[in-house]
């Protein structure tokens, strides 16, 4: 990929040389598929950008500025402790609840193949993507309070839950059954499963999170990619945040975007 590498704690201090709110977007009028608001927190859909335009990395946020970080989960990670580690920075871990390895039907890893969420026009990703199973879950614990979080999410399947905390409380849940109806691609590849680039912000005061459970409750998978993360303790303007169109870089310019992340223990994945 084209993207220069940063760690989360240096962006403050690279803010003067990276542009204020840009996108990597084409204009300022994204194709909105749908969104939904569940206890302060909003999840607006659209299809993302595929900043190399071929779509096989997956989709990424629209959205970029000098808060923002990206873990796309084709780096090697650095462990910290049981189950638990930092792709690129130890502002953000992931911990895992099952042991990876251990004698489950389906294996939570990192995975590359067709069930891999999509480029924003239904490609195929090839590239690396997080898949949790039924049996286990992910957290994602942050050193700070973030107002927005995107995802690449899909194949959209039954049993898919997404929740957010702060301080250790929940704050709203989002499942499958929130997301699936307003997908901005069904992927013929994939049995025509949704799939989009789905954006959580904080849409109220006092619902900044600091931590993001993800679990798989059913059968089949919960796939995930590009995890975008923005600081912010007040509430995320989606409309304000939009780039003018002179601020937008080409794709192949894109070096300052920060990406980071990454994890091994890839399986064979089993699929239902």
């Amino acid at each position: 990929m084209v993207y220069k590498v940063f760690a989360l704690s240096t962006l403050a201090a690279l803010a003067p040389v990276l542009p204020g709110h840009q996108a990597l977007a084409s204009d300022t009028s994204l194709s909105l598929f749908g969104e939904t608001t569940i206890g302060g927190i909003t999840a607006k859909v659209t299809s993302g950008v595929n900043p190399d335009g071929t779509g096989t990395s997956g989709t990424f946020s629209e959205f970029y500025d000098d808060n923002t970080v990206t873990i796309d989960f084709n780096a090697a990670p650095t462990p910290l402790g049981e189950n638990r580690y930092t792709f690129g920075t130890d502002l953000i871990t992931y911990t895992f609840e099952q042991e990876l390895g251990a004698a489950l039907s389906k294996t939570t890893g990192v995975y590359n193949e067709r069930w891999a969420p999509t480029g924003a026009n239904g490609e195929k990703n090839t590239s690396n993507y997080l898949a949790v199973f039924q049996g286990n879950s992910v957290t994602i614990d942050l050193d700070t309070e973030l107002n927005y979080f995107g995802i690449n999410w899909g194949a959209l399947s039954k049993g898919n839950n997404f929740t957010f905390l702060k301080d250790g409380t929940p704050l709203s849940t989002f499942t499958t059954k929130d997301i699936n109806p307003i997908a901005a691609v069904k992927a013929t590849h994939q049995k025509n499963e949704g799939n989009g680039y789905v954006h959580f912000y904080t849409s109220t005061t006092g619902s900044s999170f600091d931590q993001i459970s993800i679990s798989q409750t059913s059968n089949g998978g919960f796939e995930t990619d590009n995890h975008s993360f923005r600081i912010g303790d007040e509430p995320f303007d989606f409309d304000e945040n939009l780039p003018a169109p002179e601020t937008v870089p080409e794709p192949t310019t894109l070096i300052s975007l920060a990406v980071i992340g990454g994890l091994v223990f890839s399986r064979k994945r089993l699929r239902a």
